[in-house]
């Protein structure tokens, strides 16, 4: 079947097309969408899309099906060939080894890195064994829109031998600010402008929390060997700018109206029972918050859990308000355990939007 969808693109940015059925992201069922803007106020002379991913497809027999099979209570593990744990799917029958993260911890996000133990680690879909190579000039300003297309993996980011200037995050600018990495939570967007070095240097994405990582290579010259795939540049442990700490270009910043409702909704639910929920509920299409069309909302989530969730609302973008945020505006906000994340958004864009978490395997379950 065909569906043609015609649609106003009203803002310009960088944004992750992606499916919300099932773990079918977790099989690469997205798509980075680019809308330029015909008024570019940046000067650059390359662009360079960067897409992060945490895969397990098809490695030794997993499935993101499987694995969240294994997440669920009630699958007990056998031992299969070589002593290696293998899980049960729900008929039963062994289905692969388990990749359930047994011991992980960031201090970055005050938590678990996750629970999915990802074999591979990927920038544009290639293992840091084979990655893959952005070429240009010494000297040239070079734009990277990197995404983070994962499920269930925050990535620290950072370019050897560079300082990246962020000038937008989920497609909104931002006053612009150096920084030597950044920490991209599932489904969130960061632009930043570099310029171009003589030599080879790694692009790499750590997996906070986890084992791992991404690597991707920008070149200057065609002599040098690339780096190895464990390589890991400085600029990994220097400064880091949290998001709500990127002030919002003028002209996107919300006015200082005061909201004219309060939402609030505590995120429960644990690892060891994997029930992750809203108010201790599971989804039900007919619980639903209703807001009225002009109305300015302040949307506060309480953490109640241990874990940390990347929290995304669908049809509007919002300001990072609580505690020190500054009015970032972003569709997707990280929120460590037992801490509370305030947005203030303008309901302009009527229908039934979704709120979720972007855990791919939390917001499944």
């Amino acid at each position: 079947t065909d569906f043609t969808y015609r649609f106003a693109v009203s803002h310009p940015g960088t944004y992750l097309l992606h499916s919300h059925v099932g773990v079918q992201p977790d099989r690469a069922l997205y798509a980075p969408l680019i809308v330029d803007d015909p008024r570019e106020p940046l000067s650059y002379d390359k662009e360079w899309v960067v897409v992060l991913d945490d895969w397990v497809d098809g490695v030794n027999g997993s499935t993101p099906d499987r694995v969240l099979d294994q997440l669920q209570p009630g699958t007990g593990m056998s031992m299969g060939r070589a002593g290696m744990a293998m899980a049960p799917a729900r008929g039963g029958l062994p289905t692969g080894p388990s990749r359930v993260l047994r011991t992980s911890y960031s201090r970055m996000l005050d938590s678990p890195g996750g629970s999915v133990a990802y074999p591979y680690y990927l920038v544009n879909g290639r293992l840091p064994a084979n990655p893959a190579v952005f070429r240009c000039s010494p000297g040239d300003r070079v734009r990277l829109r990197i995404i983070n297309a994962g499920s269930e993996t925050a990535f620290r980011v950072a370019l050897g031998g560079h300082t990246m200037t962020v000038t937008h995050t989920d497609g909104y600018p931002v006053e612009h600010e150096e920084t030597d990495a950044l920490l991209i939570g599932m489904a969130e967007r960061y632009d930043v402008l570099i310029t171009a070095e003589d030599g080879v240097f790694p692009l790499v994405a750590l997996a906070e929390g986890k084992q791992g990582q991404a690597l991707a290579v920008l070149r200057t010259d065609g002599g040098r060997s690339i780096p190895g795939r464990n390589v890991r540049p400085d600029e990994l442990a220097g400064k880091i700018v949290p998001a709500r700490r990127l002030v919002p270009d003028e002209s996107v910043a919300l006015d200082d109206r005061e909201p004219d409702r309060e939402v609030r909704i505590r995120l429960t639910g644990g690892m060891r029972r994997f029930d992750w929920g809203f108010d201790h509920q599971p989804y039900d299409p007919r619980r639903r918050h209703p807001v009225r069309a002009g109305e300015r909302v302040r949307l506060t989530l309480v953490n109640a859990t241990d874990m940390w969730h990347p929290l995304h609302l669908h049809g509007h973008t919002f300001a990072v308000t609580g505690l020190d945020g500054v009015g970032t505006r972003k569709d997707t906000a990280l929120v460590l355990p037992h801490r509370k994340l305030v947005v203030d958004f303008d309901a302009d864009n009527p229908g039934l939007w979704m709120l979720h978490c972007h855990n791919q395997y939390h917001s499944e379950s």
